[in-house]
């Protein structure tokens, strides 16, 4: 009997990951990433972010090659191919599918000043009704910039992609994108189901510079033969998959319902959740896109938060506060040591940047309420980390303002999540279950494929095999921890 193997591609901005699921377990079969050190970004100028398209390519190349080998699979074992990608890129190529400049990505904020004068020029209501975003400085912003700063090689762009509707094509020689790709670039109408064309005028783009419209989850491409003889993979595999990186780490955790939340705790934080309804964030703390499995007649919105200082409190915490040599599991023993409130200490953890859900305001961390004759490194480190689960609720009660019902939160098995007072902490204050998973993004990308290819009849069948590491139900006396959080918060509110 021939295997059944699904690939999936994570294109980062530091790599490019490849994972093979057997098709029929849900089990992972060989992982890797290339390259081991972080790939390098452009910076031109200070706020600039580019990376080369090729060098993406190179790189998936790479790291399939390795996992072809590791699994021992061919390219015949292969049935369906499913991408993820960083998201809010630009993508330019000509005719002949040659890219005409290198990418400018997520982190670039050249075009910060082309989105917030699209936002004053076309009104904070026809923005927020049709695209439920500002303009910002997403992928159409972007294009924007070039458009003026750029304008010979604008003339010659044939299409535009986001970074892996780039790799879709290096596979199948086909230029396509997803309602999902396009909600993301700021170039969607939610009102008429079709791409922004209000916007498009606006900014002088001619529509064909779009890219062909597919479904999320379809058939969307497959391997040509020019790529089959780059990659080992057979000619006519279906490429029947893609999604920006949060929605996509959303549908690896078999987040697809209204409620339903994806959360990640890394050097910054992410909240995702799934909205049922078209609304919107009047104040534009959040962003809200399509997500993977929004269709005209099933509403499904990604709803969007990310907060900048988490993680990288915990870690500055570490390095500077915790006893030298301390372990990120000491230190959470060391934090439990003292009672919940850190008896009156607070810290607000936004010291990296301004943050969205303060209204791009850059308020920088603080620490509250210091008492010399009873706090103690113990409590720094507790209130470090309940001040992040706090800033968690916090941009939580922002969806809920939206009419989001906040249920679950799903969590990969890593980072902030591996600690037990973050997770009580964050689930007490918010009254949602945690439960984590062993999974990633180019796990779920694979999945997605086999979804799209008709391997799996749905989700829940795709799905069926994740495993649950843990789970954590709110405490039955929340009492302590939501003071903690009502003092957390006056203190924002009289920063």
């Amino acid at each position: 009997m021939s295997k059944q193997y699904l690939l999936g591609f994570d294109v980062g901005s530091s790599s490019v990951k490849a994972s093979l699921v057997d098709a029929a377990t849900g089990t992972l079969v060989a992982s890797t990433f290339y390259p081991e050190t972080e790939a390098p970004i452009k910076a031109v100028q200070a706020g600039w972010a580019e990376q080369s398209p090729e060098m993406w390519w190179t790189n998936a190349k790479l790291a399939l090659k390795k996992v072809m080998n590791e699994s021992k699979a061919t390219g015949d074992d292969i049935k369906a191919i499913g991408i993820s990608y960083q998201m809010h890129g630009l993508v330019c190529v000509d005719k002949n599918q040659q890219v005409l400049r290198d990418a400018i990505i997520w982190c670039d904020s050249r075009a910060v000043p082309y989105g917030d004068k699209a936002f004053r020029d076309l009104g904070s209501e026809q923005c927020l009704s049709h695209l439920l975003n500002s303009p910002g400085n997403f992928t159409a912003a972007k294009l924007a910039w070039v458009k003026d700063n750029e304008p010979e090689l604008f003339s010659r762009i044939y299409k535009v992609m986001l970074p892996g509707d780039y790799l879709a094509m290096k596979l199948s020689g086909e230029i396509n994108t997803t309602a999902s790709g396009l909600s993301e670039g700021i170039m969607w109408d939610f009102k008429s189901n079709a791409p922004a064309q209000f916007l498009l005028d606006y900014y002088g783009f001619p529509k064909d510079i779009l890219a062909t419209i597919v479904p999320t989850f379809s058939v969307q491409s497959h391997v040509s033969e020019a790529a089959a003889e780059e990659t080992g993979l057979t000619v006519g595999t279906p490429i029947s998959y893609r999604a920006g990186d949060q929605p996509n780490n959303a549908l690896s955790l078999n987040v697809l319902e209204p409620g339903e939340i994806a959360a990640t705790g890394g050097t910054s934080g992410v909240v995702y959740g799934v909205l049922g309804e078209v609304n919107y964030d009047p104040r534009s703390r959040v962003n809200t896109f399509a997500h993977v499995n929004h269709t005209a007649t099933s509403t499904r919105l990604g709803v969007l938060l990310c907060i900048n200082g988490t993680g990288i409190l915990n870690a500055w915490v570490k390095r500077t506060v915790a006893p030298e040599g301390i372990s990120y599991a000491e230190m959470n023993e060391l934090a439990e040591s003292v009672p919940v409130g850190a008896e009156g200490l607070s810290i607000i953890p936004f010291g990296n940047g301004a943050e969205r859900i303060l209204e791009n305001k850059e308020t920088g961390a603080s620490i509250h309420g210091i008492n010399f004759n009873i706090h103690t490194k113990a409590h720094i480190i507790r209130a470090a980390q309940e001040g992040i689960a706090f800033s968690f609720a916090y941009g939580m009660e922002i969806m809920e303002q939206m009419g989001m019902q906040i249920k679950t939160v799903k969590a990969g098995h890593a980072n902030l999540f591996l600690s037990p007072l973050f997770r009580k902490t964050l689930s007490a204050v918010t009254g949602a279950e945690i439960e984590l998973y062993e999974t990633d993004g180019s796990i779920g990308a694979a999945k997605g494929a086999g979804i799209g290819a008709g391997i799996y009849k749905d989700s829940n069948e795709a799905f069926s095999t994740l495993k649950l590491i843990a789970t954590e139900q709110p405490v039955s006396d929340r009492e302590a921890y939501l003071k903690a959080y009502e003092n957390w918060k006056k203190t924002i509110q009289n920063s």
